[in-house]
């Protein structure tokens, strides 16, 4: 079986392309055929030892998938590692089929980064059309599904992005007003967009885009954080928090992996949005053997939408 092996941690040439052993299937997974892997940050934290759970090497990386399992059907799935390959053992509680009329590459877009937006807005910032949020990386897998789902709500979204290229995109998603990301002082360039502090914010970077968004928020307001890109994991402020009488909320998706029906529904309504056709997806593709390329644009920001990796198909 084909496979990307990371043996040690490091950079993008870590990811190595290996013949590995056939797959054991254990109880309650079905074998799936890889057509199409998504790439994520969470498979950059894995890579560079600094992913959220233990990884013990050698590791195959990647945590969902689009393919056709045992019975024929086309199929994504949520997985635990394993991704970046041939086939792989996906719980039949993290997996679902995909309609007919929605592509591989569309399905594989919604699995993990649509979810992650689907639940960052409705579980965590439970968000309403008198709300102000904020988009990081408003041009990203997550971002760009994130401006459009929490448009649809009502909420006036502010998107951040790095080039004026993403800003225009997330303008084009039904981002309100866009930031430049890199701004030297971000509070100071969100308060304007917004014409004064925010509600909600969605946040991945960590460090100090953690700190500025956290301070451009009204009393009263919340934050949903998802992820620290920038490597520096930064816990908000006690002070800001008790002086505005904020909430900071986390996400780590596989947390909802075994609460019976909060994947099934999001994944219902999100496959129905991109049927319906107010739900609008970008993806970049690399073949499996060229994961490396991959993640060196992730992290060099030049993704725009969704990263998968083709397997085969």
């Amino acid at each position: 079986m084909r496979a990307i092996v990371i043996k040690a941690f490091g950079g993008p040439e870590v990811l190595q392309a290996t013949e590995t052993p056939e797959l054991e299937l254990p109880r309650g997974h079905r074998l799936v055929n890889v057509r199409k892997a998504g790439v994520n940050f969470a498979d950059v934290h894995v890579r560079t030892g600094t992913y959220l759970a233990d990884v013990e090497l050698p590791y195959i990386p990647g945590n969902e998938v689009m393919g056709v399992d045992d019975q024929g059907r086309r199929v994504v799935a949520l997985t635990k590692g394993g991704g970046y390959a041939d086939q792989v053992a996906a719980h039949r509680m993290t997996t679902w089929q995909v309609p007919d009329d929605i592509s591989d590459e569309h399905a594989l877009a919604l699995t993990l980064q649509g979810n992650t937006a689907w639940h960052l807005l409705h579980t965590c910032l439970k968000l309403s059309p008198s709300d102000t949020v904020v988009v990081s990386a408003a041009a990203g897998g997550v971002g760009s599904l994130a401006v459009q789902l929490a448009a649809q709500t009502g909420a006036r979204v502010i998107g951040l992005a790095s080039t004026s290229e993403r800003r225009q995109l997330a303008t084009s998603l039904g981002a309100a007003a866009v930031v430049d990301s890199q701004s030297e002082d971000l509070t100071e360039a969100v308060l304007e967009a917004a014409g004064g502090p925010v509600t909600a914010v969605l946040e991945m970077t960590g460090g100090r885009t953690h700190e500025q968004l956290l301070t451009a928020l009204a009393p009263l307001g919340r934050m949903a954080v998802y992820g620290y890109a920038g490597g520096e994991p930064a816990p908000a402020a006690g002070r800001v928090i008790l002086e505005r009488s904020l909430t900071v909320q986390g996400l780590w998706l596989p947390h909802l992996y075994a609460v019976r029906g909060a994947l099934a529904g999001s994944m219902a309504a999100l496959f129905e949005a991109v049927s319906a056709g107010t739900l609008k997806i970008t993806t970049q593709q690399w073949p499996l053997e060229e994961a490396a390329a991959a993640h060196q644009a992730l992290e060099s920001r030049t993704v725009t939408g969704k990263a998968m990796l083709h397997v085969s198909g």
